[in-house]
């Protein structure tokens, strides 16, 4: 077939013409592997969606402020900072495999102690524990699904953190219901503490799976990424494409075949660190602002004070009933869950960028047909049906809209634009700044609220959402159907993207090398504009 296309160069070249044509089968073994990596998101979207319902329950039980509700809400978020923060170096240590059930293990303990907590103070200890291990699963997950998976699935396949965010949230909700008819004592007590088993089926689960390729390379293990590759990739010679790529951003030699070979010793502490924020280059400078910042408007345009503080929006826009706040939540855990799902198959085949942009357009609308309704709601004296419908339209529109993009396009994004070498400190990072940002929302919501009423504070995240949209029209190239290696020749022109990506497209048919699977000329090419 590569002589009919009149390709005769090295074998990468003639692949990529048997490529196009071809839609690849879903590789069922990938596929597998990324559920069982992503499934360790449940732990945090359990914890989200249930303490949504228990918060209700623990105020009136230990007697505590709406202030201390609000830290013991959001704190979980800033303990996971030290998780993901560890995580990187933890990975690059033992592997990306043992870090997820090292994370797996430290949420068990943290539910534990939170379900056996007799006051405050030990409940916050409990929340601790529980965010380190949060933090672990959060960084750790999305990375080893995006080296494990084919360019041709990744995108389906990284989503998979946030699909099980997702239904981790609606478990929580639904255990919210659950157990909401038990003694005061005993009902958040259950809520918090059952949260403890999935993670022991996880740790077990995830002993079947193999090791991230990119990791053992970097381990000078070329025997094992070659059986792994065979397995994960579309096909033999993809493999053999991927493993190239590999050796070749690892710094191993191609002629280097042996099943143990020396890598070049490098610093995975302080000389990552440096690349990466003392003296980055323009094109990990472009990659880092992109990473950091897609994470930081997914938080700050107010996701987490959706989910975790849903019956009280619901109590604002006049649902009284317990029960009735408790089942309206239950619906915005249905419309994430769904919506999500909806985003996974339409990543791979719509890309990034337009699901991006459109899940942020809608996400604009959503919020500020929010805060109008809520802020007539708040001046009326009589009930008004339509504006307490048209908020809880509203609520679920805009869960919608975030699941659909902004949701799972966060994750799978920031886990692949980074080059290998730097991958497992970017991502930790760009999930650092999350978890800031979740939690200065989660325990600031309340208060923010009241300072600005809740329809103000709808209005402040509608601001966020458009400086967002136009943060990710401008800087974002589109990554869809690229390798990871090849990610870098895409970012470090900044504004100037498109440019690139035109360059690189109309190179394509030129010398048939530019295929997405072959990285090293296209740089020589793309690199001196980009270093400028």
């Amino acid at each position: 077939m590569a002589d009919q296309k009149g390709i005769s160069g090295p074998p990468h070249t003639a692949i990529s013409a048997v490529e196009q044509p071809q839609k690849p089968k879903r590789n069922k073994y990938a596929f597998g592997c990324a559920i069982l990596a992503s499934m360790t998101s449940i732990l945090l979207g359990y914890d989200i969606g249930v303490m949504s319902g228990a918060g209700l329950y623990i105020q009136e039980d230990l007697k505590i402020s709406d202030v201390k509700l609000e830290v013991l809400m959001g704190i979980l978020n800033v303990y996971s900072l030290i998780g993901s923060a560890a995580a990187g170096r933890t990975s690059d240590w033992i592997g990306r495999r043992y870090t997820i059930v090292l994370a797996s293990a430290i949420f068990f303990v943290g539910a534990l102690l939170m379900g056996f907590a007799t006051n405050y103070a030990f409940l916050m200890v409990g929340r601790f524990v529980a965010g380190v291990g949060v933090g672990y699963a959060l960084m750790i997950a999305p990375v080893y699904t995006a080296e494990l998976s084919p360019a041709s699935s990744r995108g389906f396949l990284t989503s998979f953190p946030e699909v099980f965010i997702n239904a981790g949230i609606l478990l929580g909700y639904v255990s919210n219901y659950a157990f909401s008819k038990l003694p005061l004592n005993l009902g958040w007590r259950l809520m918090l503490g059952i949260g403890g088993v999935p993670s022991v089926f996880l740790a077990v689960g995830v002993l079947a799976m193999p090791e991230s390729p990119r990791w053992l390379v970097l381990q000078g293990r070329l025997g094992e990424p070659k059986k792994v590759l065979d397995r994960t990739s579309d096909s033999k010679e993809e493999a053999l494409l991927r493993l190239a790529d590999i050796k070749e951003a690892a710094g191993i030699p191609p002629e280097c075949n042996d099943d143990v070979v020396a890598v070049p010793k490098r610093s995975h502490g302080e000389d990552v660190w440096r690349e990466l924020l003392l003296h980055p280059t323009p094109t990990v400078r472009h990659i880092l602002i992109c990473g950091v910042g897609i994470h930081f408007f997914q938080q700050t345009s107010g996701i987490d004070a959706v989910v975790l503080y849903s019956p009280k929006i619901f109590g604002k826009a006049g649902i009284t009933s317990q029960t009735h706040k408790l089942l309206a939540t239950v619906a915005v855990g249905c419309v994430k869950t769904v919506f999500i799902l909806v985003a996974t198959f339409l990543l791979d085949r719509v890309g990034r960028r337009p699901l991006l942009l459109t899940s942020v357009g809608g996400m604009i609308v959503s919020l500020a047909s929010l805060g109008i309704a809520l802020t007539i709601i708040d001046h009326s004296d009589t009930k008004l049906i339509w504006a307490i419908a048209l908020a809880i339209a509203s609520v679920l529109a805009y869960v919608a809209t975030f699941s659909i993009g902004m949701g799972p396009i966060t994750w799978v994004y920031s886990a692949e634009i980074f080059p290998l070498r730097l991958r497992a400190q970017g991502t930790s990072i760009g999930v650092a700044v999350n978890r800031v940002m979740s939690g200065t929302i989660s325990m600031t919501f309340l208060s923010f609220s009241n300072a600005i009423t809740i329809g103000g504070a709808f209005f402040f995240f509608t601001g966020v959402a458009i400086a967002g949209f136009v943060f990710f029209y401008t800087l974002f190239p589109e990554t869809q159907g690229k390798t990871l290696e090849e990610m870098q020749i895409l970012f470090g022109t900044f504004f100037k993207w498109r440019s690139t990506m035109r360059e690189l497209e109309k190179n394509k048919p030129v010398d048939g090398e530019s295929n997405g699977y072959t990285n090293s000329n296209s740089q020589i090419q793309l690199g001196p504009p980009t270093a400028k």
